[in-house]
């Protein structure tokens, strides 16, 4: 009897160790992305835009200026922040102070890629920063028509920056963002 429970623990040693031993791959939650549709917005600011019907416009509780708001996605904690200013000769600070905005993430950004942005028949100019990295942002613009209106925005998500686990979501709402910049005219 000794001998045969002996021979099954050595027979269940065995079998049972036959695992790798190898740490298993990481996995990342699985995101339902929405189909793209877009709204107009449309209210006192001197511009319009196309947003993301899945955002939700909501004023910046710190808001300092009254066309300075979020478009929000709470589903995935991310929102655009949007922030208008009137141009009164100031321009140049302006830009510099969306550079310098955008060029702070260098520090946990793998890259950052410029890239202008020009609609003549609209009379919009700007740059659209793509911020590559575990970075806070991944993109920010900032938009003029260089005489009188100013709007600088940048996408954010509530969450600790990973790259490749928010790869699907930031690629997702950078067309969002795009899409906007793509679409605002000055009224």
């Amino acid at each position: 009897m000794g001998i045969l429970v002996l021979l099954l623990t050595a027979v269940i040693f065995v079998v049972s160790c036959n695992s790798s031993g190898a740490p298993r791959p990481r996995g990342h939650f699985r995101i339902d992305l929405p189909e793209k549709l877009y709204i107009v917005y449309d209210s006192i600011c001197p511009f319009t835009f196309e947003y993301p019907a899945y955002g939700v416009i909501v004023t910046d509780p710190g808001a300092t200026e009254p066309c300075w708001f979020n478009i929000e996605f709470p589903r995935y904690r991310g929102k655009i922040h949007l922030s208008y200013k009137e141009v009164n000769g100031n321009i140049g600070l302006l830009i510099e102070d969306a550079h310098k905005l955008a060029y702070k993430h260098t520090v946990k950004a793998e890259a950052i890629e410029e890239n202008y942005w020009e609609n003549r028949e609209k009379n919009v100019f700007g740059t659209v920063y793509l911020i590559q990295g575990n970075a806070a942002s991944s993109i920010q613009f900032y938009l003029t028509d260089s005489v009188s209106n100013y709007l600088r925005g940048s996408l954010y998500f509530e969450v600790q920056p990973d790259k490749d686990s928010l790869a699907p979501v930031i690629d997702f709402f950078r067309e969002d963002v795009i899409h906007l910049v793509e679409s605002l005219e000055w009224k």
